[in-house]
């Protein structure tokens, strides 16, 4: 009868352990430390927590029964350090209180006391002192800082330029445009220019030109230069030289005619700008009438660009901006240049403003109507900020978040107000001071392992382990 009751004994405690799996499966000294304690023997003893006294896996944070009535056995420290070798060593370097456990996958959930996950995997146990004590930073441990690729660098204050792109038109400058025209009727007898695209000099003759009244103009001066009594020959000419220079006459045929007292029948009308023809509005034998446009010069050494730069660019657009300008037909050769004029209006189909970029011309390379791409290097004029690396910013969409390296990994996620972008930085408006070390990258790491923390003192706020 013993030995039957041995083998019945034997078998109900396997059938146990098969109930209790994994947890009912290990080395279980705490079961017969705890249940062979006395009352008396725990005074003074703190709980961590209480545990299923069939060994099945389930705990409490407080006394209580299970199902059949039975109490829940209480596990203390010096029962947690043997039933989890792994935290002997903690235990040998002194007593350290568990504060709670948390996820091993890194979810932000927590328990008091020990538990699995949904895989199998232990709960991982946080100690008082593994975490910061100001309640702002996170640490994590130097071999996994050097393992990820953790990078600094100290804000430091910059100026940042931030481009704009925008594309363009090249044109003329219109101060450098000139019209030739008469300011008498006349009759065109021979052309010195004449085709489109011609290049002239100022003074160079444009085209030969008979005009009645340059020619009485003429004889009136001739007759005005003899000298009479009592008058000088300065006030005798003086109408009569007006009279010419109020028909276009150069100064230096006044001066011929007034000198030699000859009255030339045609006069070489002179170019008066150098540069290209780009019109020309006269052929050869034909009446000039006052007023009419014979000729278009263009001096082409100078030339505009008007960009199209977009309304939500334009406040950071002004006068004297550089800019660089490369048209489609050289785009190995950009040209620097500066904003010159900010046209006053805004384009309604298209909600950009005109930007007039004054660009230089020596060789002739740029023509009219080219198209081209302009960056203006906006934010030169602007006075140095601290300004941190673009990859140092976790940007959620509505906060911002740089974390700041306080030694010994520890870091201290901290918002902040970021300005205008440009050259791989960003300025910092507020949040950082001057010198601060800021992460540039593996900041995936340490935000997650900051939310976690985050998440977690939530929890033991919330649920306290008792």
């Amino acid at each position: 009868m013993m030995r039957a009751s041995g083998a019945l004994i034997l078998a109900a405690g396997l059938m146990a352990g098969a109930a209790g799996g994994y947890w009912a499966a290990r080395p279980s000294p705490t079961v017969s430390a705890s249940a062979a304690e006395s009352p008396a023997s725990d005074a003074g003893r703190i709980a961590l927590y209480y545990r299923d006294p069939s060994g099945a896996p389930f705990w409490s944070g407080s006394p209580k029964k299970d199902a059949n009535g039975r109490d829940y056995l209480p596990v203390f420290d010096d029962d947690k350090a043997s039933f989890y070798p792994a935290e002997k060593k903690n235990a040998a370097a002194g007593p350290r209180r568990v504060l709670y456990y948390r996820n091993p996958m890194g979810l932000p959930d927590t328990s008091p006391v020990p538990k699995k996950d949904n895989m199998g995997m232990d709960y991982i146990a946080v100690y008082e002192g593994d975490e910061a004590n100001d309640g702002k930073t996170v640490k994590i441990s130097l071999d996994k800082i050097q393992r990820s690729g953790v990078r600094t660098e100290k804000a430091e204050e910059r100026t940042v330029v931030q481009p704009v792109r925008a594309v363009g038109t090249v044109t003329f400058d219109e101060r450098r445009l000139t019209v030739v025209t008469l300011r008498a009727d006349g009759y065109i007898e021979d052309l010195f220019v004449n085709a489109t695209g011609q290049f002239v000099r100022k003074g160079e003759p444009l085209f030969r030109l008979y005009s009645p009244d340059i020619q009485m103009a003429q004889a009136d001066l001739i007759v005005s230069a003899g000298v009479r009594p009592g008058l000088s020959p300065d006030i005798g000419i003086q109408g009569t030289v007006q009279k010419l220079r109020n028909l276009g006459v150069p100064d230096a045929r006044i001066e011929e005619v007034r000198t030699s007292k000859k009255n030339p029948r045609t006069i070489d009308w002179p170019s008066p700008a150098t540069g290209t023809v780009i019109f020309k509005g006269v052929m050869n034998g034909q009446k000039a009438r006052a007023g009419d446009e014979l000729y278009r010069i263009a001096d082409l050494s100078e030339m505009w660009l008007i960009a199209e730069v977009p309304e939500s660019d334009l406040a950071s657009i002004q006068v004297g901006t550089p800019v660089s300008v490369t048209v489609r037909a050289y785009p190995t050769a950009p040209i620097s240049g500066r904003v010159a004029f900010i046209y006053p209006d805004i384009k309604p189909e298209t909600r950009t403003a005109r930007v007039r970029v004054e660009l230089p011309n020596p060789d002739g390379r740029l023509k009219i109507d080219m198209y081209a791409d302009a960056v203006f290097q906006t934010g030169g004029h602007s006075a140095p900020r601290v300004t941190v690396p673009t990859s140092a910013v976790i940007d959620s969409g509505t906060l911002q978040v740089v974390l700041i390296s306080k030694g010994e990994g520890r870091f201290e996620p901290r918002t902040v107000k970021l300005g205008r972008r440009g050259n791989g930085y960003v300025e910092i408006l507020s949040g950082v001071a001057k010198g601060e070390e800021v992460v540039t990258s593996a900041t995936f790491l340490i935000d997650a392992e900051s939310n976690l923390k985050a998440a977690l003192q939530e929890f033991t706020r919330s649920e306290p382990p008792k």
